[in-house]
């Protein structure tokens, strides 16, 4: 589990228009990531 201050691992999503978003892309950046259970599936 990260803690406060710790570096994100590197990764690769796509957003919410089929973008691919990187955190290459996102270097020097603030950002957030915002997780989530996909609709009708438990967690």
């Amino acid at each position: 589990m990260l803690q406060i201050g710790d570096k994100a691992p590197e990764f690769s999503l796509l957003n919410q228009d089929e973008d691919t978003i990187s955190s290459e892309k996102l270097l020097g950046q603030k950002y957030l990531l915002w997780f989530y259970p996909k609709a009708s599936t438990p967690g």
